[in-house]
């Protein structure tokens, strides 16, 4: 039950608090556009010389040649249009031929509500080829995993993996080996005919030091990676909501400040990107986390990255690419496919978008597994044991 009187009055008890907690964020900011200023009239040069005097081997991040080139840490989007459709058009032109593609996955998790425990797993993957009359694919691979693989030890040989992180490291791995066989697939296409391939979220796993199982992870990340460079097909790692730290160490680490910057990348670069489509300029990772400290982060200097603005509403959004486009000279090309897969996607990239709808497992989908799960069992003379409280979930939903 909601009460909605309730719900006012004890958010006017707290009124105080907010205003407080707002007047707080406002000095912060004031302090932290202070030392915005400073970072941005530094050099490349300058930057890379405070970073070695300091022999700090995980900055956060380090310049690239972009730095210098940038405008008050804008390299401002040329293009402006008088409505949607000269955008539409646009982005049209940028993708004609263009082959994009993009990979995603959703799972079923086990559950205590359910016995025996299974678990299942979703990778869909969605190519548009951009040719006139229209070419796509969509399809999806589905694998279950049975009881005793939901027990299995850990890759580093020590038991007591949660089944769910069994489950979310087999999903991200899959997807991982999912993209590698779609780019290995246009390893003799002309330049051009190469797909930009989506990863929906980072190739920075920070995550996984956390875990018992991170070099699954960082396994899986180095091979993607390798396999962009290898076959020359451009990957892009797309983070809509990124609340990334890595510019925000760099300044810290440069400025030697007592206090450190408490708003995330986005947020920090938000004012110095007013239009559709600036960046900033790209950033080579060097992350400090639990996974650098221990020696398995090499590969995170192979990735760059930078902020684009993609909508009027929400921070921009963090895009990573292997170190080798930037260097290859390709960075603005790929920066426009991804600001023209925005646009048909009305600010988030059309493929990453259509391959999420093409993975999902619905609330329905989830119900239809589990009668077949319950059949499956029956013909081996097993039954399928639900709690009361699962039975109510359903009925009620």
């Amino acid at each position: 039950m909601f009460d909605r009187n309730k719900v006012i009055k004890a958010l006017e008890q707290k009124r105080g608090r907010f205003q407080a907690y707002g007047l707080q964020q406002q000095a912060a900011y004031e302090r932290i556009e202070t030392r915005m200023q400073r970072f941005q009239a530094q050099s490349q040069a300058t930057l890379d010389a405070a970073i070695a005097e300091r022999a700090i081997t995980w900055p956060g991040a380090r310049p690239t040649a972009e730095f210098d080139r940038a405008d008050a840490l804008c390299l401002p989007f040329p293009e402006q249009w008088r409505d949607h459709r000269e955008s539409r058009t646009w982005a049209f032109n940028v993708l004609l031929n263009r082959p994009v593609l993009a990979v995603d996955g959703s799972q079923i998790m086990p559950t205590k509500d359910v016995w025996p425990p299974v678990a299942a797993i979703q990778i869909g993957w969605f190519i548009n080829e951009h040719r006139a009359g229209g070419s796509y694919t969509k399809d999806v691979l589905f694998d279950v995993l049975a009881p005793d693989e939901l027990e299995e030890d850990d890759d580093s040989g020590s038991a007591g993996d949660f089944p769910s992180q069994q489950v979310n490291r087999i999903r991200f791995v899959r997807e991982c080996e999912k993209l590698c066989e779609l780019i290995a697939q246009y390893a003799d296409a002309e330049p051009q005919a190469k797909p930009l391939c989506f990863f929906d979220g980072s190739f920075v796993v920070s995550f996984a030091g956390k875990l018992p199982n991170a070099d699954s992870y960082t396994r899986a990340v180095r091979q993607l990676l390798d396999c962009s460079e290898r076959y020359g097909v451009p990957l892009v790692g797309f983070v809509d909501r990124s609340f990334s730290h890595d510019v925000g160490a760099l300044i810290e680490t440069v400025q030697d400040a007592p206090d450190a910057i408490s708003m995330n990348d986005a947020s920090l670069l938000a004012d110095y990107l007013p239009r559709w489509g600036d960046r900033s300029p790209f950033f080579i990772c060097a992350r400090a986390d639990e996974l650098s400290k221990w020696g398995k982060a090499d590969f995170y200097e192979d990735v760059v990255f930078t902020y684009i603005r993609l909508t009027a509403d929400r921070p921009p959004a963090r895009i990573e690419m292997p170190r080798w486009i930037l260097e290859a000279g390709r960075a603005d090309e790929i920066a426009d496919l991804v600001r023209a897969e925005c646009v048909v996607g009305s600010g988030y990239p059309y493929a990453v978008e259509t391959a999420d709808a093409v993975a999902v497992i619905s609330q329905q989908d989830r119900q239809r597994f589990y009668a077949y799960y319950q059949q499956i069992l029956q013909d081996t003379g097993m039954d399928l044991q639900q709690t009361r409280k699962a039975l109510s979930k359903q009925s009620r939903r």
